[in-house]
């Protein structure tokens, strides 16, 4: 059942090039949104057959590759993937119907997106550290090539520093399971959350230490974010939706897994200086945020701090606090997709995203009054809001981490506060006031790019509703700390906290 969700996306995209070279762009997008419509619709499959009750990685697929070098095929799905891999798939569908229906060479281009999907969900799904590696490197290739072809003006400089940087995660990581593997002894790196266990603690640090720089990379914390803004300034909307929405949580998904899960002991020593990495992470993005002029780059600055949270409740390493950490990520990944839509709509009705020129753009006879109430919806949810997936998230995280961290907690609690900050200082220049003659009469807002933010915003309001939609998948969280159970007490008792 799990390699469907590779082979659907996979096949799909390279029945692009065996399509007629004459088809117009349109009916490409149709095939696309159909082939990605049968990958959600299959992750609901794997969904129903998943056991809420069974806390053990579920629906395991096993087969021998290259048995020599420890690379096995073998896929697995538990309460930390599957949120995850649906959020891959539904993000998917959304960019692919947001995208623009007449797109140069959209045969690639779709074909690319759906190549992006297989290689993220290859990576969520992976039970052998080294099929890990080998999908979070093949994403890499379509995401490029998204960014180079179908970006900005500055779409070269963007993709290839997001290359560089994306690169060198992927080689800190490879070293930290190199390495593990060299000093267990083992040829195979089939993932066990207790193999690293027999390693002396300054061991584990110094591999954990490679692995949490490579995958912060990736988040992005800071000081190594520098790629991230200018990635989503240069990429196209839909790519913006996916790299914010899917791509970043490849690197909190792994710190759960190959950090928390591998090396409890180097883990538990280092987590007070990763929740202060947290903390100068939510309120450097935060304050970056408010500086800016770019409405993409604000969003870009934002998701930095909010994925500091993520950190904070992976530190903490409760129960509750990775199941927070769990439904941050989601929460972050649509709130996200929705802000980076809604500034795509703004920008392609008054070609500019400049903070201090527009105006007024909430008017509801001659201005974009649909796309400014799905904005403020975006704002409120980001901020933290009740009665929306932001307000969930962000309390558990803070009630989960505040008995471990406290001083933490509460620096990053400000976080929160300056998100409100810049966000409203975003919508009360934009949306409100007096639209100016420039903007007077704007194109009408077109079903393809008003849909996605209604049905994300929806969505965004039944979870903060009903969070238990959502926690229900992720509620046996215990399982995500067994190297922690049965690591030695005296050594985990003796460690500062």
């Amino acid at each position: 059942m799990l390699s469907l969700l590779l082979l659907l996306p996979l096949l799909g995209g390279l029945t692009f090039f065996v399509l007629p070279s004459k088809l117009s762009s349109p009916t490409y997008r149709i095939v696309a949104l159909v082939i990605s419509g049968l990958v959600l619709a299959w992750t609901a499959v794997v969904g129903q057959q998943f056991n809420l009750s069974q806390a053990s990685s579920q629906l395991t697929e096993n087969l021998d590759w290259l048995a020599n070098l420890g690379l096995n095929y073998r896929l697995g799905v538990d309460g930390l993937s599957l949120p995850l891999i649906f959020l891959n798939s539904f993000l998917t569908v959304i960019a692919i119907f947001a995208s623009p229906l007449e797109i140069n060479r959209p045969r690639l281009y779709y074909s690319l997106i759906l190549l992006l999907n297989a290689g993220v969900a290859g990576a969520f799904l992976a039970d052998n550290l080294l099929l890990f590696f080998l999908f979070y490197e093949v994403e890499l290739i379509p995401l490029y090539l998204l960014i180079a072809i179908w970006g900005g003006a500055r779409r070269n400089y963007a993709a290839t520093k997001f290359l560089i940087y994306t690169a060198l995660s992927g080689v800190l990581i490879l070293s930290g399971f190199l390495g593990l593997a060299w000093l267990t002894g083992s040829l195979n790196f089939d993932y066990d959350p207790l193999m690293a266990q027999a390693l002396p603690v300054v061991s584990q640090c110094i591999l954990l230490g490679f692995i949490l720089v490579g995958l912060g990379i990736k988040i992005p914390l800071v000081p190594f974010h520098t790629w991230l803004p200018d990635a989503h300034v240069e990429a196209s909307t839909p790519i913006s939706v996916l790299l914010a929405g899917v791509l970043l949580k490849l690197g909190t998904y792994g710190l759960i897994r190959y950090g928390v899960q591998l090396f409890p002991q180097a883990w538990h020593l280092l987590a007070p200086y990763l929740a202060t990495w947290a903390v100068v992470s939510v309120l450097y993005g935060s304050l970056m945020a408010i500086a800016q002029k770019d409405m993409k780059k604000m969003v870009a600055y934002s998701s930095i701090g909010h994925m500091g949270f993520v950190l904070l409740a992976c530190a903490a390493a409760t129960p509750l606090s990775l199941l927070a950490a769990i439904l941050q990520m989601v929460s972050h990944g649509l709130i996200s997709a929705l802000l980076f839509l809604l500034v795509g709509v703004v920008y392609a009705k008054t070609k500019s995203r400049d903070i201090e020129t527009l105006r007024g753009l909430l008017n509801p006879e001659r201005g974009l009054p649909l796309i400014g109430t799905l904005m403020v919806a975006g704002v409120m949810a980001s901020g933290g809001i009740p009665g929306m997936v932001g307000f969930v998230a962000e309390f558990m995280v803070f009630r989960s981490s505040f008995p471990v961290f406290p001083v933490q907690t509460l620096l990053t609690m400000v976080g929160t506060g300056l998100t409100a900050v810049y966000f409203l200082l975003l919508v009360n220049r934009v949306f409100f006031g007096r639209l100016t003659l420039e903007l007077a009469n704007l194109p009408p807002v077109s079903a393809r790019e008003r849909w996605p933010g209604v049905i994300l915003a929806i969505l965004i309001i039944i979870l903060g509703l009903q969070p238990n939609l959502l926690i229900q998948w992720s509620q046996n969280t215990d399982s995500l700390l067994t190297a922690f159970h049965t690591a030695p007490q005296a050594l985990l008792t003796s460690l500062p906290r």
